[in-house]
């Protein structure tokens, strides 16, 4: 069948492997449980009788806020095939965001997980919409369940299978169905409209790209409300690929040696922990054990694609597989075919490292407003270039502007934004080329190569351009810096605030004798102040003159979503760091001070 609408997708699935076991599978009591694709086709069916019994109308908005969990997947499937615009959220927003939010789309029902989450969200939904239906996943005492609206569907089945039919029906590719709020790393979030046709034409464009089938497996753990996990999530329905889904993102390593993925999602900073986490671990070994393990890490680091480094380079790299990097392979199930990392650069040593070390791992980018696959690198076809995000996905054009601006156009652009005609037509121009707001070019006229932010880049008083994220990527690569933010603008020299990696600072501190109370008191104490300054210099090292970091300013506090500093998706929310840290920023700017 021909594959036009988002809900096509399951359909298709039941009439070609029915009786595939592991079509959605979530852990509970720590057994594994399945959901097949007859049962996932038959429980999105009975939602969707429950929907239509309980009055709601084509059009109508629903918002969920959910852990990754086979339910949302009913859900979702039970909205997209009655016309219903689905909103999912993240479950980390603050409540001004869950405020603007649920007023702006102003959705008839709100599904949460749990309890947490109903207590954070009723008073907020109740305060915008005091007739708010609001329904749990999880069973809780005096609160509606979603299998109420299962049960009544089950009830209603023979009554309104020909309604659902006709709605089903009046669907087409072009109606919007989902509206995807941006977490935004300044201002309130923007409201993404997305058709099923955006959706679906990235859908095929990764399967152009991504070959997986009825035999392989994917542990999903980044939030399902996230564009790429979702899209992602669709083209694994489609491809038939088991879906299971992580417990928590604290069980990820032990959930990759139960599951032994083929193929996996993932963010730098998962894959950036994963590393640290290895490298740890060879930190602490002993003698001849110790200087293989680096040895080999050091020859990974040279690692490049196409066999560049010779036939002496792989002999050796053999080796250092048989004696190290095998372990690394056992630490992410020995069946990895694939790890695709997004939402953020990924560091070029660790695209370098795992592909040494038999890992495939690609780099994909794109954002919310393009459903959202702009460009990814190819494995199968060797499309890859470190330090790019690869060429562009199979229907989607991309191009720079004279100014720098990456521009993309494909079927995968938005509708626009909800509500606001005004923003769309800045974002969308009269040709339909989306400005994404990423500077950068591209390497032999076809890989994507991103610099940084168009509104993140700023001037120091020389003149001189500044794009942050290229040196607040470099100085990540340090085990001592979990997070560092870089500021200077119309400045005579860049500095930094620097979020340290505490618990890597706390065995540093440990193996050295420093005393501490707390990590208040541990970033003001001179030893850990003079070790971070010969991080700084040594990653000066690696930039440009006008790159360097003058000055810095360590902060006690680790960043987070729920803090306040990183968006849901990890991105710094800069102008938030700015006023949480006005202090430091005037005293590094506004004292004359020698060394630091």
């Amino acid at each position: 069948m021909k594959l036009t609408r988002i809900f096509d997708i399951l359909q298709n699935s039941y009439e070609n492997f029915p009786d595939k076991q592991d079509a959605l599978v979530h852990k509970e009591n720590g057994v594994w449980i399945n959901h097949s694709v007859r049962e996932y086709y038959d429980t999105a069916h009975k939602l969707s009788y429950g929907l239509i019994a309980l009055g709601f109308n084509k059009g109508d908005r629903v918002a969920t806020i959910s852990n990754n969990r086979p339910e949302w997947n009913f859900l979702d499937m039970a909205l997209n095939q009655t016309g219903l615009i689905h909103v999912p959220v993240y479950p980390t927003l603050s409540d001004s965001d869950y405020e603007f939010i649920l007023d702006h789309a102003d959705p008839k029902m709100l599904v949460v997980s749990d309890k947490s989450l109903l207590q954070k969200l009723k008073p907020v939904a109740t305060k915008v919409n005091p007739q708010i239906l609001i329904y749990t996943f999880n069973e809780i005492a005096g609160v509606k369940n979603w299998m109420e609206i299962y049960n009544l569907g089950k009830k209603k089945e023979n009554e309104l299978k020909n309604k659902l039919e006709e709605i089903k029906t009046s669907i087409h590719t072009d109606d919007l169905a989902t509206l995807i709020y941006t977490s935004g790393t300044t201002g309130n979030p923007k409201g993404v409209m997305l058709s099923h046709k955006n959706i679906i034409s990235n859908v095929f464009g990764a399967a152009e790209v991504f070959h997986f089938g009825l035999e392989d497996r994917t542990l999903s753990f980044l939030p399902i409300c996230h564009v790429f996990e979702r899209t992602i999530n669709y083209y694994f329905q489609k491809q038939g690929v088991g879906i299971y889904y992580a417990e928590n993102l604290g069980t990820i390593s032990d959930n990759l040696k139960e599951v032994k993925p083929s193929i996996f999602i993932a963010v730098p900073r998962v894959l950036e922990r994963i590393y640290d986490k290895i490298i740890g671990v060879g930190k602490d070994l002993k003698g001849i054990k110790k200087q293989i393990f680096f040895w080999a890490v050091n020859l990974g680091l040279r690692f490049e694609f196409h066999r560049k480094n010779g036939r002496f380079y792989h002999w050796k790299l053999s080796i250092a597989k048989k004696l190290v990097f095998s372990k690394w392979q056992a630490a992410v199930g020995n069946n990895i075919r694939i790890i695709v990392s997004g939402s953020a650069a990924l560091q070029p040593r660790l695209i370098r490292i795992f592909n040494a070390a038999g890992i495939p791992l690609v780099e994909g980018y794109g954002m919310t407003e393009t459903s959202p696959i702009i460009a990814t690198s190819n494995y199968d076809k060797g499309e890859i270039v470190v330090g790019t995000v690869g060429p562009a996905l199979p229907g989607m054009s991309v191009k720079i502007s004279d100014d720098g601006e990456i521009l993309a156009k494909g079927d995968s652009v938005m509708l626009g934004y909800y509500k606001d005609p005004e923003q769309t037509n800045k974002t969308i121009d009269k040709d339909g080329w989306l400005h994404t707001g990423d500077v950068g070019f591209l390497v032999d006229n076809k890989y994507v190569k991103i610099t940084d932010r168009k509104k993140e880049m700023f001037k120091l008083s020389s003149g001189k351009y500044i794009a942050p994220q290229v040196i607040e990527n470099k100085f990540k690569e340090s085990f001592f810096i979990e997070q560092l933010m870089v500021v200077g603008e119309n400045e005579k020299f860049a500095s930094a605030l620097i979020s340290p990696n505490f618990p890597f600072l706390h065995n540093w501190c440990s193996r050295h004798g420093v005393k501490f109370r707390d990590n208040e008191d541990l970033i003001e104490n001179p030893r850990v102040v003079a070790r971070y300054q010969r991080e700084v210099n040594e990653m000066n090292k690696q930039l440009g003159q006008t790159e360097h970091i003058k000055r810095f300013r360590l902060v006690y506090e680790e960043w987070s979503p729920d803090t306040g500093e990183l968006s849901a998706t990890l991105k710094l929310k800069r102008k938030a760091i700015e006023r949480k840290y006005k202090q430091k920023l005037d005293e590094i700017y506004s004292v004359q001070k020698n060394g630091q």
